[in-house]
């Protein structure tokens, strides 16, 4: 899902992120929500999972690194 961006969130950059590479990405946490945005464009849309969503995906991503 795509929402608009929220001010409200605080963001943090990747840990797999560089200053070096295009590809970076930052999340948020809120109640209920995980928020993901490009870097390079923090007042773009962002995506939002849900808590299992996002451990699932979390879980996929280690298995495949």
């Amino acid at each position: 899902m795509t929402i608009e961006p929220s001010a409200e969130l605080h963001w943090f950059k990747s840990s797999y992120s560089s200053n070096e590479s295009a590809d970076c990405v930052e999340v948020a946490a809120s109640p209920g929500t995980v928020h993901v945005r490009d870097s390079k464009n923090p007042e773009g849309p962002h995506l939002a999972f849900g808590p299992a969503e996002w451990s699932a995906f979390v879980a996929y991503a280690a298995r495949h690194m």
